[in-house]
């Protein structure tokens, strides 16, 4: 592996184009944290979201009107203002009422520190729009099949959970694929409340290297990548739910 690295040392010096991550260990354990940081990031807020989703598309089919209500303003809410101003709402307007605790260095520490409110704001966000889309789906499940499973005696929830929902999930996936692509690169957001995700540590080696063109490139090519496996995971899951002559 030295060989390797070495060989980006070279080409930095033969031809200008700079690399530190790949021949500068330092660089490279930047790099490596804040990938792993904006996977953690992505993943955690991915699942998060599809549960406010599921849960939120059943409470809207609640009984009781002001349930529906409170729903329907959390949906308006955070579809209808900037994901950015929501971040900021967290970080700066909400965090200042929640209590420090004690660390390590005889200091204080907020209890929820800047990646803690990125997941809540970007769950919150993104699971606006999976309300909507799994809300669709449930409507698009034959009425007939919902009377025959109250005519069995299944409660409200049984239904939900053990018709409606996996049904409702063959028809969704496109749409909630599209909207999870667009969770994943939401993330980047966080660079502005420095949670050290990819896009942070990026800035601190272009502002140490002068390399922006190169990081830029490497970061337009690792959220392909990062995307990319997302889509080919949805795609798999789809094909693999598909029943035949069901939501085609």
């Amino acid at each position: 592996m030295e060989a390797f690295y070495e060989w980006f040392r070279i080409l930095y010096e033969d031809t200008g184009i700079n690399l530190p991550f790949m021949y500068d260990e330092y660089d490279r354990g930047r790099i490596l944290n804040g990938l792993w940081a904006t996977i953690k990031l992505s993943a955690i807020c991915v699942l998060f979201s599809v549960i406010i989703g599921m849960v939120g598309a059943w409470l809207q089919g609640s009984p009781w009107k002001t349930t529906r209500r409170i729903v329907n303003v959390y949906i308006q809410l955070f579809r209808n203002t900037p994901p950015l101003v929501q971040l900021y709402f967290f970080y700066f307007a909400v965090g200042i009422l929640i209590p420090r605790v004690e660390n390590d260095w005889g200091g204080t520490s907020p209890l929820i520190d800047s990646f803690g409110w990125a997941v809540i704001s970007l769950s919150f966000f993104a699971g606006a729009f999976n309300v909507e889309i799994f809300r669709s789906g449930i409507e698009a499940v034959p009425k007939s099949t919902i009377e025959a499973a109250k005519a069995l005696g299944f409660s409200r929830l049984q239904i939900y959970k053990d018709i409606t929902l996996p049904l409702a999930l063959r028809v969704v996936i496109p749409s909630l694929n599209n909207n999870l692509v667009n969770l994943v690169k939401t993330t980047t957001l966080a660079y502005a409340i420095a949670v050290p995700e990819l896009l942070y540590e990026s800035n601190q080696i272009w502002s140490d290297n002068v390399n922006v063109t190169e990081m830029m490139l490497f970061l337009l090519v690792a959220y392909f990548v990062l995307v990319g496996i997302l889509v080919w995971a949805m795609n798999f899951w789809d094909r693999s739910l598909k029943i035949p002559g069901f939501g085609q």
